[in-house]
């Protein structure tokens, strides 16, 4: 039986790829719920973020391609980096600097079986 993928985006997150990047480390090769279940206790608003990518992924893994969520592995987990706001403040004699408000995508693919290293 060939393999099957289930996945869902999220993008123009307002937080850093940087910092999405390492939640979505953080679940890759785990089973669903393990992954589920690690994300709920992290306090991050960011981890919220992330576990809401992975629902949305099992629920179209049970939708559209008939697979339960006991037998799901996170099959790859990243965070890429979206479009930056710029945004200027006043600054010191009469110049002003830039900030920069990153956003990121997130994406999460789920399989029927665990990757190979």
């Amino acid at each position: 039986m060939e393999q099957q993928f289930a996945r869902a985006e999220v993008k123009h997150v307002r937080v850093s790829a940087r910092k999405a990047g390492r939640y979505a480390a953080a679940i890759k090769g785990m089973k669903y719920q393990q992954a589920y279940s690690t994300l709920e206790f992290m306090t991050s608003p960011t981890a919220k973020t992330v576990q809401k990518v992975l629902a949305s992924a099992g629920a179209n893994a049970e939708e559209n391609h008939d697979m339960t969520r006991d037998q799901l592995y996170v099959y790859e987990a990243v965070a890429n980096q979206g479009p930056t706001f710029r945004r200027f403040r006043p600054a010191m004699r009469g110049m002003a600097t830039r900030i920069r408000k990153r956003t990121s995508h997130i994406i999460i693919v789920l399989s029927d079986k665990p990757r190979k290293s």
